[in-house]
């Protein structure tokens, strides 16, 4: 046991002193949160420049009605679409619009352009002429475009979750959001660690230092403090990436709300000034996603995500241990890696697909409890809420799951250690785990 826990020691102390740990620990929540703000502030602003469309309206029918957004503009245009259609060839960022006589009882409209138009300028064009189209039918109609458009009940639902406590708010967004944090963490972090732990006896079986290290303690032992080692240092950088992530946010956070609030305040006083009865600000977007959140049972959470993260990476960094030791180089592990890893893929693609949208059903429910797939199937579940026998069983078939692998591993790695510039197949991994001690 002394012995194991020496190699736990030096696996683990050899790599959080790295500079590479730490530059990782401390630059990715920043990194993260920089990135999600610069995506915001650039979808924001949009393009460089908003496209001009031309408009040649041959039916009379949106003659000088279009009106223009911030993504594009619109010009109306006397010139004959013959003529249109040469300064296009001659200007690539030119757009031309024909609109044609027979509109109104199903003409196409068509948009001539040397590239083509983005896909929200589009999308943009096609809302401004299908509501210039419906004001246009319903004043044929006799009907007040204005009245009907003033007749819009903006109804909300409210998501209330029932308990042996009474009722409590619950947000079905918020638990996807969670659910797929949480789902992406744990497929990133066994294989960032799985594969360290692989490259590790790699590293350790070409150098034939594993020749020194084996002659002073067991192969089961060298596995596990390897494992364990390396699994410490992943729950270690998890661990400082929630703490500093969530300070990042907060700090953020303040600095936003700081500015909701003079928002807020100015609302507040100019409904004063306007002796407007029963006024009040609305909360905004930031207001409801913390107040989303704040549905979020993360007591709850954490501790169920550390056990299927710890739970996982122990059982998928024991098979890949068991390819390092059987392998001489990273180049001959993806005939060995694919298999393992295959279930893992799948649970990743039907947690986005499928999981997430039916998270009650048969298939959910076995891939939440099949030790191979368990650990990010149950972290998509898990906000949705799950039955405790599901949640202990799922845990309880994880653990065992974990020691059978780690059993069927040991039998591969005690022999595969000591092997060099032989070319392993799946037949002669079996005939390692065979093998009598």
């Amino acid at each position: 046991m002394n012995k194991t826990l020496l190699i736990i020691q030096r696996e683990y102390l050899s790599r959080v002193k790295k500079k590479s740990f730490l530059i990782l620990t401390f630059l990715v929540p920043a990194l993260m949160i920089g990135m999600y703000a610069l995506v915001i502030a650039l979808t924001i602003k949009g393009g460089d420049k908003a496209p001009i469309i031309q408009v040649i309206d041959d039916s009379g029918v949106f003659a000088g009605q279009f009106k223009d957004k911030k993504s594009i503009k619109f010009k109306s245009s006397t010139q004959s679409l013959a003529d249109a259609k040469k300064e296009v060839i001659k200007n690539e960022d030119a757009f031309v619009m024909h609109v044609p006589k027979n509109v109104a009882s199903g003409g196409q409209i068509e948009i001539f352009s040397q590239k083509k138009a983005g896909i929200s300028v589009m999308s943009t064009i096609e809302d401004e002429v299908n509501d210039l189209m419906r004001t246009k039918l319903l004043k044929d109609a006799g009907i007040d475009a204005k009245t009907l458009e003033g007749i819009k009940p903006e109804l909300s639902i409210v998501s209330k979750e029932l308990t042996a406590e009474g009722e409590k708010d619950s947000s079905s967004g918020a638990a996807m959001f969670v659910g797929f944090a949480g789902a992406i963490l744990i497929y990133m972090s066994l294989f960032i660690y799985g594969v360290q732990v692989m490259r590790g006896v790699i590293e350790e079986k070409t150098n034939r230092i594993i020749e020194v290290v084996i002659s002073s303690v067991k192969p089961f032992q060298l596995m596990m403090g390897k494992i364990i080692g390396i699994g410490m240092v992943g729950l270690t950088q998890f661990l400082l990436w929630i703490v500093l992530s969530t300070t990042l946010m907060s700090v953020a956070g303040k600095v936003l709300m700081k500015d909701k609030m003079d928002v807020i305040k100015s609302e507040m006083q100019h409904s004063q000034q306007m002796k407007v009865p029963n006024s009040q600000p609305s909360n905004g977007v930031g207001m409801d996603v913390v107040k989303a959140m704040q549905t979020i049972p993360f007591g709850y959470i954490l501790p169920v995500f550390l056990t299927f993260f710890l739970g996982g990476y122990m059982l998928y960094s024991a098979l890949f241990a068991a390819v390092g030791s059987a392998v001489d180089s990273d180049t001959e592990t993806q005939q060995f890696v694919l298999p393992i890893t295959l279930p893992l893929l799948f649970t990743y693609i039907m947690s986005f697909s499928f999981i997430i949208n039916n998270p009650d059903s048969t298939i959910s429910f076995w891939l939440s409890i099949i030790p191979f797939t368990s650990p990010v199937a149950m972290m998509v579940r898990l906000p949705f809420g799950v039955p405790h026998w599901q949640l202990a069983l799922s845990i309880f078939l994880l653990i065992g799951g974990f020691i059978f692998t780690t059993w069927v591993a040991s039998r591969i790695y005690r022999v595969g250690i000591l092997m060099y510039g032989k070319k392993v197949s799946f037949k002669e991994l079996a005939k390692w785990f065979m093998y009598k001690e």
